[in-house]
């Protein structure tokens, strides 16, 4: 069976975890499980009181998919007053020991990354992204797009080996986007009816043809 690994980091948003974590599990195609770049242990999220438990290290060799949040916190605050602000947590990440794994995910053939929220502008700080199309919170699409990413506005954004949500709730978008694309109509249909939601928005693919609305002619996207 497949595996999806949720990339856990100090300060992630929950929900980002929670939502697509129950949607991928309730498939039954999927064996789902919560990692860390460091090692298996607590990792508190940015809601405070609030963390979860990396059962197993990250392992961007196997094959399957690979989940990354964004972060929750302040958008505004002082860093230097010890303010973890969403950049922060963010800027933290990218930088740090999980990045080299992730590059190493990119390049397993058999491997897809799923990003929810600012989990693709964390990838795209880290330089992971130039070139690729992708999604991130309303906030912080003009930020993807100074990194070399083609950004989109789109609730979900499939890249091929890269899927990417927009704003928090998208997980279960994305989630759900990922069992009808991989695992067919049928499994997605059945988890919406279990969890009583309808997948929302279009998903944006390089594929299709362009109306322009001045000309009234199409063109090849």
């Amino acid at each position: 069976m497949l595996r999806a690994q949720f990339v856990l980091f100090d300060g992630f948003d929950p929900l980002d975890v929670v939502a697509p974590y129950e949607v991928l599990s309730a498939s039954g195609e999927l064996a789902v499980e919560l990692v860390s770049a460091e090692a298996p242990g607590v990792v508190r999220s940015g809601v405070p009181g609030l963390a979860l438990t990396a059962t197993a290290a990250f392992d961007p060799d196997m094959p399957g998919y690979v989940l990354v949040p964004g972060a929750a916190g302040p958008m505004d605050g002082d860093p230097d007053a010890g303010v973890e602000t969403i950049p922060v947590l963010l800027s933290r990440f990218a930088s740090g020991e999980a990045m080299p794994l992730m590059r190493r995910a990119f390049d397993n053939p058999d491997s897809t990354i799923v990003t929810i929220c600012g989990g693709s502008l964390a990838l795209a700080m880290a330089g992971l992204l130039e070139g690729r199309t992708a999604t991130t919170h309303l906030l912080g699409v003009d930020q993807l797009g100074t990194t070399g990413a083609n950004a989109v506005r789109a609730r979900v954004v499939d890249d091929g080996d890269l899927i990417s949500g927009g704003g928090v709730t998208s997980g279960l978008d994305v989630a759900l986007y990922v069992l009808e694309r991989d695992f067919g109509s049928r499994t997605a249909h059945a988890v919406e009816q279990l969890f009583a939601y309808e997948r929302r928005g279009t998903t944006w693919k390089e594929d299709g043809v362009l109306q322009d609305s001045a000309s009234g002619f199409g063109e090849t996207a």
